[in-house]
């Protein structure tokens, strides 16, 4: 009895987990595109970058270069004399654009347009209060504000004189604003400052005593039960971002996003692998590594579980090449492709950087291939190999949700007839309306609902049919002014919140499904009709 209550307490406590890592991953996510903008913009204008600038990179002299208009500041130098400088776009975008965009997009998960801007409000009290990047006080303060106002509004809703409602919702919210901005800055902002100089001494002692790389003790085995987004986004990030306006880079942007040690153990499957296992992993070899979707090689992980000693190892192994190389990225590499890792590399770290992924799959590679190697015989006897089909049930119950990418896995070699049989998918297109927009929906809007619009955006380009958009989007941005929404099933009341008045379609996997023949289907029909 007390072991079923321990095991239930911990699967909780592993499930609150991972939905804060979601919605800490939902604050940045839809914002890397400003992360690497800003990476770039780092990487060749910054005096150590590829193409320096002291106009746009910051700190060139005014009298020097003359140009006139752009925004200066007065330096002191440690040994000569002040000069006016010109402030340039690397620091006002890591310590005002990146924080504000991320309480910006926190704010509004929690309560709309609203909620965002009290959150962003509230935001630039900690950022005008501390000496450092606040990642962090964004990702409190935004949500923070957001709810604040959202219960403010509860308190006095239908009770304001008809004719007053406007005057009303400005002034509560400029007022709490005002308010949480004041308390962000004498209050919040310290404290926070002090954890950020905490954890940023605790990465440095680490680093001194060559430890860093056990960090992957701790996170390959998160990133296989989905607790890594609490860890990468809410501390790795921030303190990463840190680490780039000290010295140009860091490491602490690779920890989690190096593709080696996946790739060496999916390649180790595809060569000492059995039966499902050993047919898919080239493919997800492949999704992994230049599409930098990580979670495909989890359930060949758990098929395997003594296989997350190559992870670790692998993983711990590219973190210790990079120490050595003293090499790291100027922002976030999201996703974990190569490709992304590679354009976000520091311009004197390439050498360590592509090291450190060729030998964290070389270790990987290694010790999968040994595992495997010393089960194959038990394996081969086994009618089902290693069990990879239930090693991705496990992963999808980790996860919380079905995954696009796993789904490729189950239905490669199915014949369509059934998959279509076992899906169990939901259709409720029984709406005479003509459909015109079309959204998918998903937790970040990113990865799995972009894969499943551009499937059906195709097979309606080749159906012929004109004037319907497919797009994507996260649940969060959801506005109810589409014709039809397709979401996983388990995010599906979600999404009918967010638009009562759209169709709803459920799907199991946003990849291969049969309801998009159904849409297809009800398209060629509406566009007959007209």
């Amino acid at each position: 009895m007390t072991t079923t209550s321990d095991t239930k307490a911990r699967g909780g406590a592993r499930v609150r987990v991972q939905r804060f890592g979601t919605f800490l991953s939902g604050m940045v996510m839809p914002n890397i595109p400003a992360f690497i903008a800003w990476g770039l913009i780092t990487s060749l204008f910054i005096a150590t970058g590829w193409l320096p600038n002291g106009i746009l990179g910051g700190g060139g002299n005014v009298a020097e270069i003359g140009w006139i208009g752009a925004q200066t500041q007065l330096v002191q130098p440690e040994d000569g004399a002040p000069f006016t400088a010109y402030v340039g776009l690397v620091g006002p975008m890591l310590t005002y654009l990146l924080p504000l965009l991320i309480a910006s997009t926190g704010g509004r998960m929690v309560y709309g347009a609203r909620g965002a801007v009290v959150g962003t409000i509230a935001t630039m009290g900690v950022i005008v209060g501390a000496s450092i990047p606040m990642f962090i006080g964004a990702m409190i303060m935004g949500p923070l504000g957001a709810y604040l106002i959202k219960q403010l509004d509860k308190l006095w809703a239908g009770k304001i004189k008809p004719g007053f409602e406007m005057l009303v919702d400005n002034f509560s919210a400029g007022i709490l604003g005002f308010l949480l901005a004041i308390a962000g800055f004498f209050g919040i902002a310290p404290v926070i400052q002090g954890v950020s100089a905490a954890l940023e001494a605790g990465v440095n002692w680490l680093t001194n005593l060559g430890l860093l790389p056990l960090v992957s003790i701790l996170v390959e085995p998160g990133k296989v039960l989905f607790l890594n987004n609490a860890i990468n986004h809410g501390v790795f990030t921030p303190l990463g971002a840190i680490q780039v306006q000290e010295s140009g880079k860091s490491i602490l942007f690779l920890i989690e996003a190096n593709p080696g040690p996946g790739l060496g153990i999916l390649l180790a499957f595809s060569i000492f692998g059995v039966g499902l296992a050993k047919a898919s992993a080239p493919g997800a070899a492949i999704i992994q590594f230049f599409g930098g979707i990580h979670e495909i090689y989890f359930p060949y992980v758990l098929s395997k579980p003594l296989t997350i000693l190559a992870a670790i190892a692998g993983g711990a192994t590219g973190v210790a090449v990079n120490v050595l190389f003293q090499s790291g990225l100027r922002t976030a590499a999201s996703p974990g492709s190569i490709f992304a890792v590679l354009a976000a590399t520091a311009q004197d770290s390439y050498v360590g950087v592509i090291l450190s992924v060729i030998a964290a799959a070389a270790v990987s590679f290694l010790i999968t291939a040994i595992i495997l190697r010393a089960s194959r015989k038990r394996d081969l006897e086994k009618e089902d190999a290693g069990d990879l089909s239930a090693a991705i049930a496990k992963t999808t119950a980790n996860k919380g949700k079905e995954s696009s990418v796993l789904g490729t896995l189950t239905t490669e070699g199915v014949p369509a007839r059934d998959a279509e049989a076992v899906a169990e998918e939901t259709s409720l297109l029984t709406d005479t309306r003509p459909i015109r927009n079309i959204v998918f929906a998903c937790d970040a809007g990113m990865g799995s609902s972009a894969m499943g619009a551009s499937v059906l955006r195709n097979k309606i380009k080749k159906a012929g049919i004109d004037g319907v958009t497919v797009v994507n989007k996260a649940i969060a941005n959801l506005e109810d002014d589409v014709d039809l929404v397709i979401t996983q099933r388990e995010l599906t009341p979600r999404a009918q919140e967010r638009t009562p008045s759209a169709e709803h379609v459920s799907v199991d996997n946003f990849m291969n499904s049969p309801r998009y023949d159904e849409v297809v289907e009800k398209l060629k029909t509406q566009g007959g009709a007209e």
